[in-house]
């Protein structure tokens, strides 16, 4: 059992913790407190090689293995919930779709530019009455003389209203099969008429990602921007949701390791009845806590993205993953504000911050309980 990084892997590291320090930090918190996403930090993402990792050097990536990918999430994590948010999102719900299910033609048309970081890309599959229950979408999609005419609406889509946003892949009801309905997944472009976005605003966290509602009002595209085949939505979706809980555990693994270093630091520098508060015991229990908590996070995510790189199954550990490193950052940025005390609540400590941030990755892409569920069907199958 080897546990150690590679060169690459130690290279892509420190190549992004430093672009994440040098470019990130600096604006983190005044990007927040505006609700404004950044267009150039985004670019230089993009110019970084961060966007497109894992697809191969034929359609624009870097041909990097999961881990690579998942180690940058993280990194950007650590310092931004907000970018970290836009990388994952566009990485694992825009390209991947595009990557794992579109045709040749639809591959070299859209991965190219968006592996860029000049455009970026969305995946609409929540709606106003169907978040846990995806089968409970009521966007339609109808195919009349050549084209699918959609109509509905999403919610809480990130990554699809900024002024780069340049499309969706859309899951959408296109017929009933057996009295039961089919779900397709279907490509609109930005500007296509009856589509239109609209960021949404007064988010408790990543403040600075591009969150928004589309809406799509007898929205025509051609028949050939189905992607996948009719009816496989469902399909494309579970998929796309195996892949995207590896970048959401490493964004809560980043919050984790993040909130735990600002702790570290503040309760080596506090001073209390003459010494500094790290000193003291039951502060230093909760230090140790922390690091326990990150390391075996890091692990089993670790040991995931090996799985997925080796080809072997990897949805019930993807969800125990997702899981715990989402609950584990919840639970370190909950006592690195106890460690900071009364600083801890104020938008001056970034710690604040991460503890707003880190609210989201209990329920973003599958709830810590459809979690629990998801990893209870494997184990009474495996059973």
């Amino acid at each position: 059992m080897h546990f150690d990084p590679n060169e690459e892997h130690n290279m892509i590291r420190e190549t992004v913790r430093s672009f994440a320090e040098k470019e990130i930090r600096p604006l983190a918190r005044d990007l927040d407190e505006r609700e404004t996403f950044s267009v150039e930090i985004t670019q230089k993402m993009g110019e970084l090689g961060l966007f497109g990792m894992n697809i191969p050097e034929k359609y624009g990536g870097a041909g990097m293995d999961t881990l690579s990918y998942i180690i940058a999430v993280e990194e950007i994590a650590r310092i931004d919930g907000s970018h970290a948010a836009t990388l994952a999102a566009h990485n694992s719900l825009g390209i991947g779709p595009i990557y794992y299910y579109g045709t040749e033609e639809q591959k070299k048309k859209y991965l190219p530019p968006l592996c860029t970081g000049g455009a970026i890309w969305a995946f609409g599959l929540t709606e106003p009455e169907a978040g846990s229950d995806s089968r409970g979408s009521k966007t339609k999609a109808g195919l009349i003389n050549g084209e699918w005419v959609i109509n509905g609406s999403k919610i809480f889509i990130t990554n699809g209203a900024s002024e780069i946003s340049s499309g969706v892949t859309v899951q959408a009801v296109t017929g009933e099969n057996g009295g039961k309905k089919e779900f397709s997944t279907i490509i609109v472009e930005k500007g296509t008429d009856g589509f239109k976005s609209r960021e949404m605003k007064g988010k408790m966290m990543w403040r600075a990602s591009d969150t928004s509602e589309m809406f799509f009002d007898n929205c025509r595209v051609p028949e050939g921007n189905l992607l996948g085949g009719r009816g496989q939505g469902s399909r494309i979706m579970l998929s796309t949701l195996d892949n995207g809980r590896l970048s959401i555990a490493a964004m809560g693994l980043g919050c984790a390791q993040g909130a735990y270093e600002m702790a570290l630091k503040y309760a080596k520098e506090r001073k209390q009845f003459g010494k500094a508060i790290a000193d003291f015991q039951a502060i230093a229990f909760k230090l140790a806590d922390m690091a326990m908590k990150i390391e075996l996070a890091r692990n089993l995510l670790y040991k995931t993205c090996w799985l997925k790189d080796n080809e072997r199954e990897f949805g019930k550990e993807s969800a125990m993953a997702k899981l715990y490193c989402s609950e584990i950052a919840r639970e370190v940025a909950d006592e690195a504000v106890q460690i900071h005390g009364g600083y801890g609540l104020m938008k001056a400590f970034d710690v604040e911050r991460f503890y707003r941030d880190q609210r989201l990755l209990q329920i973003g892409e599958g709830t810590s309980e459809i979690q629990r569920l998801v990893i209870s069907r494997y184990l009474l199958r495996d059973r």
